[in-house]
């Protein structure tokens, strides 16, 4: 699961929430991607998560060296008031 904390930049959060929005596909899309999913922080509602179901890390860097991701990139990281930070899970108690 990749997990991306994405600070965007204050007074544009409606702008980048419609922008992510219509960008999801793009990552759905993705060989390897079981889905994605964008969520809010309520205390600062400039912060925003984007969990991502990979079937491999292996898979996420394949989208990332991908002209699609490029598309992305041109889609949602104008937003950012700083670097997303990425990291990656692995499920400790499957169901």
């Amino acid at each position: 699961m990749e997990h991306a904390w994405l600070p965007v930049t204050p007074g544009r959060e409606e702008e980048f929430a419609t922008s992510i929005g219509a960008a999801l596909s793009i990552i759905e899309a993705a060989p390897g991607c079981h889905g994605a999913e964008v969520h809010r922080q309520i205390e600062n509602a400039s912060v925003f998560l984007l969990l991502v179901r990979w079937i491999s890390v292996e898979a996420h860097m394949d989208f990332r060296a991908s002209p699609e991701f490029e598309t992305w990139r041109s889609q949602t990281h104008p937003f950012y008031d700083s670097p997303a930070t990425v990291t990656h899970f692995t499920d400790v108690l499957p169901r």
